[in-house]
């Protein structure tokens, strides 16, 4: 498995050549480069702060401010996110020399008990406005980084099911409900007949959180899908799977 860090980091540094590609051939642009330590913020009700670093990995100063806000999903899975209060990055805005580092604080300003995880995502960004504006750059990109953050009860587990359903001759989805009080992460989903061998699978998934379901789409290995009993493998973040029995339908 791949360092979760590293593949984050990659993504951040994707958004620039994304958005560079929108670009006409004859605009200049210009970005920062960041990067953030840890990518997830996992923290116990207990705790009152969290230490997060950022990193300016260019060799220009770099403004950053930073937002919380409370994280939950729409039925479609769709991330639905409200400024909230209860944690503060302490300071909100952060100033870095080329190629320096600092550590802040992510504070609890709120302590409650939890009956569940609590979710939320701290969104760090770029102020490129704060900086001297250069003669010869015409569109200025400003990055961001969204890190979720996760406040968890001693004894709150994710419990996910999930189910396959046929959408077409040659794909399927997998609907998966988490019904625990902490979030479920599907990192690589795969169908296996009885045989053990595999005729559809996805390689990336997304977060599940406390009481909601998602669909993942599969698509078939080699040519179209054989209906009949089969297996759902799971793969997780945390490196461990879960097996459902299935049927797959005409």
């Amino acid at each position: 498995m791949k360092n979760p860090n590293s593949l984050l980091k990659q993504s951040l540094f994707a958004i620039v050549v994304v958005a560079v590609a929108f670009l006409v051939a004859s605009t200049d642009a210009q970005a920062g480069q960041f990067s953030v330590t840890p990518v997830r913020v996992f923290m116990a009700p207990k705790d009152r702060a969290a230490a997060i670093t950022i990193t300016n990995e260019s060799d220009e100063p770099l403004v950053m401010q930073a937002d919380v806000y409370a994280w939950k999903q729409k039925p479609d899975g769709e991330d639905d996110l409200v400024a909230s209060e209860d944690l503060f990055l302490a300071p909100p805005i952060i100033k870095l020399a080329p190629r320096a580092r600092q550590v802040v604080r992510l504070a609890v300003l709120k302590p409650a008990s939890l009956p569940e995880q609590q979710t939320y995502r701290l969104i760090v960004r770029e102020v490129p406005e704060a900086q001297a504006a250069d003669k010869n750059v015409q569109v200025q990109i400003a990055l961001a980084f969204s890190l979720p953050v996760f406040i968890t009860p001693a004894d709150a587990k994710r419990s996910l099911t999930c189910s396959i359903e046929r959408t077409g001759a040659n794909a399927a989805t997998a609907s998966c409900e988490n019904v625990g009080r902490a979030y479920a992460q599907p990192r690589e989903l795969s169908l296996v007949t009885a045989a053990g061998t595999k005729v559809a699978a996805r390689e990336s998934g997304g977060y599940i959180l406390p009481g909601m379901k998602r669909g993942f789409e599969l698509k078939g290995v080699n040519g179209s899908l054989a209906s009949g009993n089969a297996k759902l493998v799971v793969g997780l973040d945390d490196g461990t799977s879960q097996t459902f029995e299935v049927a797959v339908r005409d």
